[in-house]
């Protein structure tokens, strides 16, 4: 037998380099790339000692706000107070409040200034809390809760503007000329009445304004439509004037109309917002029909 040619196995070595040669130098595959949001791989401590952190915050933040707001609180009350003080001048009555406890005023002094330093830290907050839940959703609803939650704030500060500027001054006039009608018996109001009944309305006003997110909710869940709200919309009027009845601190008809006005309004803007999330729903769901 005759033995192997050597220069054939290095013939085979010189093959088995040119086959592999395209491998080499072909061009990798694109790897597909995951977006993962950050909140996912957090452990359950992680969460903790973030929820610890958004807290300390916060707690800080309603800190320096009462502080601020004690130092102008002063200033706080003499704006709360021109409406009653208007009120009793037209009436041509005695436009002073007074306090029957040695410590009512520096008590009310205090209480103002915390509310007040509630309101300036409540931006912070919501922030605070926007941080801890933001990283867990997805953009979509990022977007979708931020928009909720703007809403939600202007519409109830809408509502203690409205409040304070509309329905609070003929409130009081009503309140005072009633009282000045009574002979020789004239109003001794007292601060700590008087601004329970401003943080009565104003806190009413603010929670009455939050109708709209109320039927977005609803028609959210499937458990309203913008006909069925247009359908019962006399319904609706004799159930808003109930509760107009119900929560108006004073018996004349004239404040009764103040409450009721901003209702129907919402109503109506609830009943714009409820066509809304149904006419976006049926888009998605002709999307996805189309898509099948």
């Amino acid at each position: 037998m005759t033995p192997s040619n050597p220069p054939d196995a290095a013939t085979e070595v010189v093959d088995l380099a040119t086959s592999a040669a395209p491998l080499a130098t072909a061009a990798p595959a694109p790897v597909a790339v995951v977006e993962e949001d950050p909140g996912g791989a957090m452990t359950f401590f992680e969460h903790l000692t973030e929820l610890r952190t958004r807290i300390i915050h916060s707690l800080v933040a309603l800190a320096i706000g009462a502080c601020l707001g004690i130092a102008v609180s002063q200033h706080m009350i003499v704006f709360i107070t021109k409406p009653i003080i208007k009120a009793l001048t037209d009436a041509k009555q005695n436009p002073h409040l007074i306090y029957t406890h040695p410590a009512g005023y520096l008590s009310l002094y205090i209480t103002v200034g915390v509310y007040l330093g509630i309101v300036i830290a409540a931006p912070y907050v919501l922030y605070q809390i926007w941080l801890f839940v933001a990283p867990a959703l997805y953009k979509h609803e990022r977007s979708a809760i931020s928009g909720f939650v703007a809403s939600t704030f202007f519409l109830f500060l809408g509502g203690i503007a409205f409040g304070y500027y509309v329905a609070l001054p003929y409130m009081l006039k009503f309140l005072v000329s009633f009282q000045g009608n009574v002979g020789p018996i004239e109003p001794m109001i007292s601060t700590a009445d008087y601004f329970d009944l401003v943080l009565m309305v104003l806190l009413g006003f603010g929670v009455v304004f939050e109708l709209p997110i109320l039927i977005f909710f609803l028609t959210l869940f499937g458990i309203v439509t913008p006909k069925f709200l247009w359908q019962n919309f006399r319904y609706a009027i004799l159930i808003i004037a109930i509760v107009a009845m119900i929560i108006t601190p004073t018996p004349d008809a004239t404040t009764m109309l103040i409450f009721m006005a901003p209702m129907v309004a919402l109503y109506i803007v609830g009943i714009g917002v409820s066509a809304v999330v149904v006419n976006k729903r049926k888009k998605r769901l002709a999307a996805e029909q189309a898509a099948t």
